[in-house]
């Protein structure tokens, strides 16, 4: 019985903080809830662009560091053994170089992204999971940024002879199943990994705006997002 009303209490007291929060962000107006989420779309894009766009962006950073691609980050000891290192640390600086250069481009898109956000985008944010602003980006500029990045990229790497290279030997690999369509080509691999570091730090923004809205030093934010 004790567990039992153990359970109840703990169920009644979640159904009691959920009407809260309800109730607060009912006392919200749209107009306001609407420019807390672009505050928010524009607080994830500044701080994403800003620190990936900066010198050593991708390099400097373990979380969104992009690797060799498939087997070749594989056979990195055999590349050496051949004699191929200086190659392969090359195409690894020219990757990441590359991906640091299509983000400082991805402002634009971003913000134009924010602009055509609507009611009904703002709700979905807000009641979403703690990334729904990266998913709201990811949805309505994925396109946008492949396009954007895709020749950025492709100055940096149609120098390297290897990279020539592992495009002929994964784009015969990916006909047989054996690498990924956006791994098969050099210049897909690095804009898709670009696109991928950048929305990861999309959501480390968000979620730190959503654990502590007060640090975010904006009245509409704390307004909006503290009522979650």
């Amino acid at each position: 019985m004790r567990c039992f009303g153990q359970t109840l209490f703990a169920l009644c007291f979640a159904l009691t903080v959920g009407h809260a929060q309800a109730g607060a962000l009912d006392a919200i107006s749209s107009g306001d809830a609407t420019a807390g989420v672009k505050a928010a779309l524009s607080k994830g894009a500044d701080y994403a662009v800003s620190s990936l766009g900066a010198s050593n962006g991708f390099l400097g950073n373990e979380k969104v560091r992009i690797p060799l691609p498939g087997y070749l980050e594989q056979g990195q000891k055999a590349l050496r053994m051949l004699g191929m290192g200086k190659q392969a640390d090359q195409l690894v600086e020219t990757m990441n170089h590359a991906a640091e250069n299509a983000v400082a481009e991805a402002k634009p898109i971003l913000v134009d992204s924010i602009k055509k956000m609507g009611v009904k985008d703002a709700k979905a944010i807000l009641t979403g999971g703690d990334d729904s602003v990266t998913q709201y980006f990811r949805s309505s500029s994925s396109e946008q940024l492949i396009a954007k990045f895709m020749p950025i990229v492709k100055a940096s790497t149609k120098k390297l002879q290897l990279a020539e290279q592992y495009n002929q030997i994964a784009g015969k690999a990916a006909t047989m199943g054996l690498v990924d369509k956006n791994n098969a080509d050099i210049d897909s691999y690095v804009t898709h990994k670009a696109m991928d570091g950048l929305f990861l730090m999309i959501a480390e923004e968000e979620k730190k705006l959503r654990s502590n809205p007060v640090a975010a030093g904006s009245a509409i934010l704390s307004k909006v997002f503290g009522a979650l």
